[in-house]
């Protein structure tokens, strides 16, 4: 069974649908709708920047093996590094996938999802870490979640919600995680254990890390870090672009 083109889309094979602008890329109408955002935070005293859009099957892949590998960080909820060395290869792949997807799975993939920051309030060579403390009501970033939350609250994000808006035992929440519901809910509907295999199959960029361990846990990983995700609020799932 081959991917269709749909299917590469859903798993970071598949750019055709995307646009680009200042190094990020994002399918066409999710750029139409994030200038409305930026420029309601503009207008609310604040700067709404980018950190991280589309992330292809290939980026993800090379996160994952290096994470697993001990060449990148892996923080636990208090923004700890943990050392892997420690524990099982099932509570390795647990640690990583409370903030970095399985290659094929992450949502990054779609062009639909974003993970934003506020550049007014930092200084320009500030480093984003995407961490919880930047994020909490005394970190730089506060602010603009607590009035995007305000904003989601009332139907006024221009389609975006966060589907990691808390921990449900899966992924960490992520504040800074935006998507875009009209476009993104086809591709959450769609996504499944058994399409993340084929994609394992069918790669052209080579070895995944814990590969055993994934097959032999993936429908119960995948219901926990894939599947636990919030529903989108209504009026985000039917907003429509201005023409």
């Amino acid at each position: 069974m081959s991917l269709s083109v749909f299917q590469r889309q859903l798993l970071g094979l598949h750019e055709n649908a995307l646009q680009a602008r200042g190094g990020h890329r994002l399918q066409a109408p999710v750029w139409a709708a994030l200038q409305c955002l930026t420029d309601a935070a503009f207008e609310a005293g604040f700067r709404l920047k980018i950190a991280s859009a589309y992330r292809s099957y290939e980026r993800q892949l090379a996160i994952w093996n290096a994470k697993l590998a001990g060449q990148r960080p892996v923080f636990d909820d208090d923004d700890q590094v943990v050392d892997l060395a420690t524990l099982s290869d099932v509570e390795c792949i647990r640690c990583v996938l409370r903030f970095s997807a399985m290659p094929g799975a992450s949502r990054h993939h779609w062009g639909t999802d974003l993970d934003i920051f506020d550049a007014a309030a930092v200084d320009d060579d500030y480093r984003v870490q995407l961490s919880l403390a930047e994020v909490d009501a005394a970190g730089p970033f506060g602010p603009l979640h607590e009035w995007l939350d305000e904003r989601i609250a009332v139907g006024e994000s221009f389609g975006f919600y966060r589907p990691y808006d808390k921990d449900r035992g899966g992924v960490a929440a992520e504040r800074w995680h935006l998507s875009y519901a009209p476009l993104a809910m086809p591709y959450e509907q769609a996504s499944s254990a058994e399409v993340l295999r084929l994609a394992w199959l069918e790669s052209e960029y080579g070895g995944l890390g814990a590969r055993e361990v994934l097959d032999s846990q993936l429908e119960s990983l995948f219901e926990r870090f894939v599947l636990r995700v919030a529903e989108p609020p209504e009026n985000a799932l039917k907003y429509l672009p201005p023409a």
